[in-house]
């Protein structure tokens, strides 16, 4: 299987075609010489939430990831989850965060091919997560770790490569916490509209993931802004530059 995903690394660059491998070979540095190896999976993926017997990834899966995992290079985690709970179809399985975090995941998990992974009926029964699944890009021209800890929180701000604009994202573990953030990673001098993407007060991973709310509000590098997370939850944010 090592040679084979080698032979096909080899002719897809001949052909140049990038890959996206899952259940392949464990990143190992080969995309430093290949680089159409664009991203891969090798590691417990979205999926296990839908069909893992034990009923999916642990709570805190995602706040390992960053420092494990995605030290050997991009990860295709496919976020973008919706319909968190799959009553319909898999009762027994969910995701076990809050929507808000379920965004965050776009902007601490690194990938330079990302994709929406719900149904487009889930989509369209929640445009506002939506948009920021369409606005954030994958391509970034810096990144930052504003505040960490392995396996409980973690808060990243990533500035996109073809604009002005930057992202963050944070997650927590089981435990609500809240974050008083510096904003001077923004270009100094310059207006942001910060569109933000959170958990509401009553959020909480288990009793009410959906609860979700957007805000907008102008900031500047000499402002700060607290982060609130539910219980599993998260924030993710838009930093729109002004011109």
């Amino acid at each position: 299987m090592v040679n084979h995903h080698q032979d096909i690394v080899e002719l897809a660059a001949k052909y140049k075609i990038m890959l996206n491998v899952h259940e392949g070979v464990k990143a190992t540095g080969l995309r430093r010489t290949w680089p159409n190896m664009m991203t891969r999976e090798v590691a417990r993926g979205q999926e296990y939430n839908a069909w893992a017997d034990e009923g999916g990834n642990p709570l805190d899966h995602v706040l390992y990831i960053p420092f494990t995992r995605s030290l050997g290079g991009p990860f295709d985690y496919t976020p973008g989850i919706v319909d968190l709970t799959f009553e319909e179809y898999k009762p027994d399985n969910r995701v076990s965060h809050t929507l808000a975090k379920e965004l965050a995941l776009y902007v601490v998990i690194y990938s330079p091919l990302q994709m929406a992974a719900d149904l487009p009926e889930n989509y369209e029964e929640r445009p506002e997560p939506f948009r920021f699944i369409k606005d954030v890009p994958a391509d970034w021209e810096d990144t930052r770790v504003l505040n960490a800890e392995i396996g409980r929180y973690i808060t990243t701000v990533r500035k996109d490569r073809n604009s002005n604009d930057w992202y963050l994202g944070s997650m927590t573990d089981e435990t609500a916490r809240s974050f008083e953030i510096d904003l001077d990673f923004l270009d100094d001098g310059k207006s942001y509209v910060a569109e933000i993407y959170r958990d509401s007060g009553d959020a909480d991973w288990e009793s009410n993931p959906y609860g979700f709310v957007t805000e907008t509000k102008e900031v500047t590098s000499e402002d700060q802004l607290v982060l609130v997370l539910a219980s599993g939850g998260g924030q993710a944010i838009r930093f729109r530059a002004l011109d």
